[in-house]
């Protein structure tokens, strides 16, 4: 099961990795590190010493890793102060940021399903309005379901 590359794609020879989607997310993202920050930001972590607690990261690590997210769009940075306190900042998911959820919910899934603890699955993730089991798919925009061998992937100038 693989995707069909088609028109400037199906040549190898005439495109790089530089150019894929996938190459430019994850320069994005960072380091692999930099995804537990967005993780620990999806549950709802806003201060740098929470993520340094939660991640039990060093903080220069951690300081690296959110500057990075900042600089990157996925999170934004907004000044606070405690009485008497000097000025600190909070973290916020931007709608970059947001968008990425389903890709990190799917990286849980894979996670808790093909690389299992000794006590097997540790995380179920379930909708709140009925509690049935969130999982991720391909569909198209029509709807359905669409396996790997389904997929084609072209320029957006190719012809259709």
């Amino acid at each position: 099961m693989t995707i069909t590359l088609q028109g400037h794609y199906a040549d190898r020879d005439n495109w790089s990795m530089q150019n894929c989607p996938v190459a430019r997310t994850l320069t994005a993202i960072g380091p692999p590190s930099a995804v537990l920050v967005l993780c620990e930001a999806y549950f709802g972590t806003n201060r740098f010493g929470d993520f340094v607690r939660n991640l039990e990261m060093t903080e220069s690590a951690v300081t690296d890793r959110l500057r990075h997210l900042v600089a990157a769009g996925m999170l934004t940075r907004e000044p606070y102060q405690e009485p008497g306190q000097r000025t600190r900042y909070e973290y916020h998911m931007t709608k970059m940021g947001l968008a990425l959820a389903p890709a990190l919910i799917s990286l849980m899934e894979w996670g808790d399903t093909y690389l299992q603890g000794e006590d097997g699955r540790l995380v179920n993730l379930v909708h709140a309005d009925c509690g049935e089991a969130v999982r991720t798919e391909v569909r198209c925009e029509a709807g359905h379901d669409v396996a790997m061998d389904e997929v084609i992937m072209r320029a957006p100038w190719d012809a259709h």
